[in-house]
Order: C-alpha cells, then sequence, then structure tokens
C-alpha cells in the first residue's frame, strides 16, 4: 500500500494482529480476534472489540480482556510506530507475499545516495509477528 505508517488503516492492523497473537501465545484464547477504531485527529483508539469466540481460557468477559489491551499497549500512532519500528525500510518486503504470517527476522541493508555514499543498516521485518513480551502478558492476566 501507498500508506505512510502513522496512518491507522496500515498501522493499527498490524497492532492488531501483534496484540492478538500475543495474547493467544500467552493462553489467553485459543482464538482471538481483536479489532482497534480510530477517529481523525484523536490519537487513542476510540473502540477496540475484542471477540475470543467462546474460546476465552479466563473467567472475564471480552469486554473484559479489551479494557486490558488498553493498559499494556500504546496504540496512539506514534506508540504503534515505535512498537512496531514501522519508520523503519521494511516495505519492500511486504509488497509481495503479503503482510501477515510472515516468518519476523532480521536483515541487513545497504542503501546509497546521490553523491556515492553508502549506509549499511541492519532492520527488522514483520516485527508485528513476534512473540515477545509473552511473560508481561501473562502476568498482567495472571496466567
Amino acid at each position: 500500500s501507498d500508506k505512510d505508517p502513522s496512518k491507522v488503516d496500515r498501522s493499527a492492523a498490524y497492532a492488531a494482529r501483534h496484540i492478538a497473537k500475543k495474547l493467544v501465545a500467552a493462553g489467553v484464547a485459543g482464538e482471538i480476534l481483536v479489532q482497534l477504531s480510530y477517529a481523525i485527529g484523536v490519537k487513542d483508539p476510540m473502540g477496540i472489540y475484542v471477540n475470543t469466540y467462546g474460546k476465552s481460557n479466563l473467567s472475564i468477559t471480552d469486554g473484559e480482556i479489551a479494557n486490558k489491551i488498553k493498559t499494556l499497549f500504546d496504540l496512539t500512532p506514534y506508540g504503534i510506530e515505535t512498537r512496531l519500528k514501522l519508520r523503519n525500510p521494511i516495505y519492500t518486503e511486504t509488497a509481495a507475499y503479503g503482510h501477515m504470517g510472515r516468518d519476523p527476522r532480521k536483515v541487513t541493508k545497504t542503501f546509497e545516495n546521490t553523491a556515492g555514499e553508502t549506509k549499511t543498516i541492519e532492520v527488522e521485518l514483520f516485527t508485528w509477528e513476534k512473540l515477545d513480551h509473552i511473560e508481561q502478558v501473562k502476568q498482567a492476566f495472571g496466567i
């Protein structure tokens, strides 16, 4: 897509995927849907919707899971960009074979400017697929 990572129609999709994967990996539910809704000019999500399809492993409601998500994750556009490193040059790889279900990995990229100077950087790809910080999620949900 041709979207800037600050546009939540792209970055929030990554964030929702990231959150859902963490919740399933932590044992909150066997299956979970996370939806985020935003309004123009409002930095925090207007709504967080969670559906565990009756497969929750906890004795709390899907609405209570959604409220816990608010406290666990910075869901402002800046927070999403920062956590998932969306300002890095990752979009060539996302342009083919889809954005979701890919293996997170690090690659080294070399860039050359018009003056012939080169810069080499290490970049993480598909950060929204990572299963990091699972222990924090478990602790927050008392698992």
